[in-house]
């Protein structure tokens, strides 16, 4: 079974274009995270909650994006029908205690925020004020939007205190106990995961590759969906 975990504002309706690039005779599950979509009243929205949704299913090929793939890691750190990671745009979270209680407090204002605006104007701020999200082109930053007004601004005010960044430890000090291979996926332009995922590299206890997907963004499967199927 193949497992997809979208990011932050999006749903896994997020993965159709890539889902549609698999063979039939993929089994392929693309669940509302928590907070998001069709989940955005499901509680408690914290780590915990998302590592017991994954419990009890079949061995499976985890692939998440950006919030996805740090959630990923972290089921699979607890789960062990996880038997390959696939990793879009990921990271291990914030090392520095310091620089994620910051976060954390940003956070926390941002979904302040996000509560007082419509889910229009949330999905428009989060694309025009996402440094990592520019340069997608106009059909993509879109369809990204149209993702977005599945969700309500309560829902994801939630996840952002409950799966933000800021509120997740960080794995960095854990990446060797994931043995499973592990595949990072990152945008060609997508600089700073670039580095990320080379760091990761050599901290992975597992078989470790890097896919660069050549002119993407941070949302690589939505920019270049073939090429991430093709991977997967």
């Amino acid at each position: 079974m193949l497992v997809l975990l979208h990011g932050f504002t999006h749903t896994g309706a997020s993965w159709d274009p890539v889902v549609a690039e698999l063979p039939g005779s993929y089994r392929v599950l693309v669940p509302d995270i928590r907070g998001h979509g069709s989940a955005s009243e499901v509680e408690p929205v914290s780590l915990e909650g998302v590592i017991e949704d994954a419990r009890g299913l079949d061995p499976v090929v985890l692939c998440g994006y950006s919030m996805g793939a740090r959630l990923a890691l972290h089921v699979a750190l607890a789960a062990p029908s996880v038997r390959r990671l696939v990793l879009i745009g990921g990271s291990p979270g914030l090392a520095d205690p310091d620089e994620r209680q910051a976060r954390r407090a940003a956070d926390e204002q941002l979904a302040d925020e996000i509560e007082r605006l419509t889910i229009e104007e949330v999905a428009d701020r989060w694309a025009a004020g996402t440094a990592v999200l520019a340069g997608q082109p106009a059909s993509v930053a879109a369809a990204a939007r149209g993702d977005r007004l599945r969700n309500t601004p309560a829902g994801l005010a939630r996840a952002l205190r409950g799966l933000g960044t800021g509120a997740l430890p960080s794995l960095w000090d854990r990446l060797g106990e994931i043995t499973v291979p592990v595949t990072l996926i990152v945008g060609e332009r997508d600089l700073k995961f670039r580095r990320i995922a080379s760091e990761m590299a050599v901290l992975l206890g597992g078989p470790t590759e890097i896919v660069v997907v050549p002119g993407a963004g941070h949302a690589a499967h939505l920019e270049a969906p073939q090429a991430v199927a093709a991977t997967l």
